[in-house]
């Protein structure tokens, strides 16, 4: 049989498909599956937990002491530099003495009047004494009227009234010199307290009174940190939890169990105690307002600085943690993969508690023992099987180091 050369065109294409078909169909071969991924593991730990809280935490003297002058004058002198540490009873200011001197010597001048007068009556009842003696034995022999020796009887009298009145004088002038005497020493305004002296709040020449602050001096060695903490911190502050048992803080005092952190994120070296709690919660905030007290060598803390007071409020026995790292959020609901058996995944959702160094604290939707995938969190899903491997990053930090 012979072909038209008009076909010959349309068999080689013919051809030319099946020859392709059967060349594909004999290189095909089966695809395998991957290789479970490499995710590394750790085991969930458990150990008894200190649990820490953090409050805002502003500092004040812990006594501060306003100066202000107990008389009224002008001001002539400032003595002591402003921000420097003063002494108990150091001047720190003179109000013109003049006008107080003035009236001390005046105060004097009347004393010594009174004096003299108190020496002019005593000499005339001394001679009222002698004219009575004199007098009294002429009038019983009726050698003189008995109505001389009255009037001397009543002279002598009167003279013992002024001797009285003129001691009760002098009393009254010395009362007068020690008044002007106090005054005076007024006149130099002095600190109260061991402490730093902060600005002067007059200048030079300014007329000022008992009611004028000058400056205030604050003692700041130790220091006092106030910090609000919530009803339910008090309570277990103060050791009544039934369930997170911790030590009374409230009688620790000489433990000295806080820890300060100020404002540019530094511990300071020194801890503090707990002085006392407020008498009542703030119906307004529930809050009680608590008053601790740090050392503070060189004054380096002073009233109005913030930072943040750390305590350790309870301690949770046998807890279980995990890193940080192995924990996801999704839609504010935490999970963490769980490696069960035959390495298969199971993705859990957990509750969460405080956050204690590195770790994180789960408080339920885990069991002791389980080992939950750290490294490699997004490359699992629920139902996978992966090729476990001990976590080989760093260990976190001690749970004791806090939050």
């Amino acid at each position: 049989m012979t072909c038209s050369p008009s076909k010959l065109p349309g068999v080689a294409l013919t051809i030319g498909l099946l020859c392709l078909y059967g060349c594909s169909g004999q290189s095909a071969t089966p695809q395998k599956a991957p290789p479970p991924p490499d995710v590394g593991v750790v085991d969930v730990i458990q150990k008894d937990v200190p649990i820490y809280s953090d409050w805002v935490a502003t500092m004040d003297g812990y006594v501060n002491a306003n100066i202000q002058p107990q008389v009224s004058g002008y001001l002539i002198r400032q003595v002591y530099n402003e921000g420097s540490f003063v002494h108990k009873d150091d001047v720190l200011f003179e109000i013109d003495p003049r006008p107080f001197q003035a009236v001390l010597d005046q105060a004097k001048g009347q004393e010594a009047q009174a004096r003299g007068q108190l020496a002019q009556a005593q000499a005339q009842l001394g001679l009222s004494e002698i004219n009575v003696k004199r007098d009294t034995p002429l009038a019983a022999a009726r050698a003189i009227a008995q109505s001389q020796l009255d009037n001397d009887i009543q002279g002598r009298a009167q003279a013992e009234a002024q001797v009285k009145t003129a001691a009760a004088g002098i009393e009254a002038s010395q009362a007068n010199v020690e008044a002007a005497e106090l005054n005076l020493g007024f006149t130099k305004v002095r600190s109260l307290i061991d402490g730093i002296a902060g600005i002067a709040t007059v200048q030079i020449g300014n007329l000022v009174g008992p009611t004028t602050v000058l400056t205030t001096v604050s003692q700041v060695n130790p220091i006092k940190v106030y910090f609000p903490i919530s009803e339910q911190e008090y309570l277990l502050m103060a050791g009544r939890s039934k369930s997170s048992p911790a030590p009374n803080l409230l009688k620790q005092t000489g433990q000295a169990p806080l820890q300060l952190t100020l404002s540019n994120g530094s511990v300071y070296p020194q801890n503090g105690h707990i002085v006392f709690a407020d008498r009542q919660v703030d119906s307004q905030t529930g809050t009680i307002r608590m008053v601790a007290a740090f050392p503070n060598p060189g004054n380096v803390l002073r009233p109005g600085q913030f930072g943040r007071v750390r305590a350790l409020v309870s301690s949770k026995k046998d807890a279980l943690m995990v890193p940080q790292r192995a924990v996801s959020e999704l839609q504010g609901r935490y999970q963490i993969a769980v490696v069960g058996p035959g390495n298969k995944i199971s993705v859990r959702f957990v509750q969460v508690g405080d956050r204690i160094g590195d770790l994180w604290l789960i408080n339920s939707g885990l069991q002791p023992g389980d080992k939950v995938v750290s490294e490699g969190v997004a490359k699992v899903r629920d139902g996978a099987v992966v090729n476990p491997k001990p976590d080989r990053a760093p260990p976190a930090s001690s749970p004791a180091s806090g939050q």
